[in-house]
C-alpha cells in the first residue's frame, strides 16, 4: 500500500512539473510579450521584449541562442524555486542548454532580445 502511494505521488508531482512547464508563447500569450518571427523544421526564432517589471511564468526552452538587443537585468528562477539575477548587455549572445524556468525583468528599462530555439531535426546526425 505505501508503494502504491509512493508511486502515485511521484507521477503525480512528474505530471503537475509537465504540466506547469508549458511552451512560452502559451504562458506569456496573452501579455504580447513573445512574438514568433519564424517557425519551421530547424529552429523558432521569437522576438521578446519585456516591460519593467514584467513577470513569465515557468515555461521551457529547448537549446537556444539569446541575442540581447538591450542592456538586460532579469531575475531567474527555477523550478525548485531557486532564484538568480542576470545582467546582460546590448550586442551579446549567449547559449542555453535545455531549460525550465520562470522570468522576471528586474531592471529599469525594457528587455529586448531575440532568442532562436533549436528544434530536433536541426541537430547534426551522429555517427
Amino acid at each position: 500500500m505505501l508503494h502504491g502511494i509512493l508511486c502515485a505521488t511521484v507521477a503525480l508531482s512528474f505530471v503537475m512539473e509537465t504540466s506547469l512547464a508549458q511552451d512560452v508563447t502559451t504562458v506569456a500569450g496573452g501579455k504580447e510579450t513573445h512574438k514568433v518571427l519564424i517557425d519551421n523544421a530547424d529552429v523558432r526564432v521569437l522576438d521578446v521584449r519585456l516591460p519593467p517589471g514584467q513577470k513569465v511564468a515557468l515555461h521551457s526552452h529547448p537549446a537556444n541562442v539569446t541575442y540581447f538587443l538591450t542592456d538586460a537585468k532579469f531575475k531567474v528562477t527555477s523550478p525548485d524555486g531557486k532564484s538568480v539575477e542576470r545582467d546582460r548587455q546590448a550586442g551579446q549572445a549567449r547559449w542555453s542548454d535545455a531549460v525550465t524556468h520562470a522570468i522576471e525583468n528586474v531592471g529599469t528599462n525594457e528587455v529586448h532580445l531575440v532568442q532562436t530555439e533549436l528544434k530536433s531535426a536541426g541537430a547534426p546526425e551522429k555517427k
